[in-house]
């Protein structure tokens, strides 16, 4: 395997399991926080709003917010002007969970990321984002 690719997936898999851990703390599903994430930006979107937004499909966040649903962070509102558009609504426990879900996301970064000089930080995040441009251009 290439020594990028090989590293990155390793690392990806540690990353995502203590992200997971991080939100699962309080209550979630690796996801779920993206999708909270996009609604406490801007409350009220679509599901389709937000999987754009987040990068997924449709079907990946109705059924997220289904479980997100029936676990009272979130409510499902008919548009006010088209009917057929369902809109997704944050209820105060969801909002709730905005800070300390942004605390434990931002602990994290700070931890894997100690070791790192300010400038090696600069030089990955921008090295990440041109690998994430090239792979957006190949699914275009």
């Amino acid at each position: 395997m290439p020594e990028f690719l090989e590293l990155h997936s390793k690392t990806s898999k540690l990353l995502r399991a203590a992200a997971d851990a991080a939100v699962q703390r309080h209550g979630l599903r690796l996801g779920q926080d993206h999708l909270l994430a996009a609604l406490w930006a801007q409350d009220g979107r679509t599901p389709g709003e937000i999987a754009a937004a987040v990068n997924v499909t449709t079907p990946a966040v109705t059924k997220l917010a289904t479980r997100l649903a029936e676990s009272g962070l979130l409510e499902r509102r008919p548009d006010a002007h088209d009917n057929r558009l369902v809109r997704l609504w944050l209820t105060p426990a969801g909002r709730a969970l905005q800070k300390p879900i942004e605390a434990e996301r931002q602990a994290l970064e700070d931890r894997i990321t100690a070791t790192l000089t300010k400038t090696e930080r600069a030089q990955l995040l921008k090295a990440l984002a041109k690998i994430q441009q090239v792979l957006l251009s190949d699914l275009a």
